[in-house]
């Protein structure tokens, strides 16, 4: 007798399961997203990084701020508001800028999630990096 169903059995398996579909579907979009989020500041994270980097391999050969923040901002694409600091006097030495001198070239942003849950729950991130490196050359 347990191979007979009876008819109104099976459309009640159906309901159960669009039930708990509905019920995992939130915490399944939620996971989703945050991982969407977390890829998104891992990039803005190695754009920053790379920035820096491409900064200071532009200010060991140039120390003209405005040459640092292009390359800066050149390398660190998709992100706002970058904001970068260069410092010739790493050393605390009097005659920096000169060749073996180490600068040090910051850059930083804001990250905000795009997900307003996490938006909500974290805020703002700042996001920097920095980079040193001795000067090559000085330039006039």
């Amino acid at each position: 007798m347990a191979l007979l169903r009876r008819p109104n059995q099976r459309n009640r398996t159906r309901g159960q399961s669009l039930v708990e579909f509905a019920l995992v579907l939130p915490i399944l979009l939620i996971l989703m997203l945050g991982i969407l989020d977390f890829g998104r500041a891992i990039f803005a994270y190695n754009s920053v990084s790379n920035g820096a980097r491409s900064g200071a391999r532009v200010a060991i050969v140039n120390q003209d701020v405005d040459d640092i923040t292009a390359a800066v901002e050149a390398e660190a694409y998709g992100l706002d508001g970058v904001d970068v600091t260069f410092d010739p006097n790493v050393e605390a030495s009097p005659d920096c800028p000169s060749i073996g001198c180490v600068i040090e070239v910051a850059v930083s942003t804001e990250y905000v999630p795009a997900t307003p849950i996490f938006s909500q729950l974290v805020g703002s991130i700042t996001v920097s990096s920095e980079s040193q490196m001795p000067i090559e050359r000085v330039t006039p």
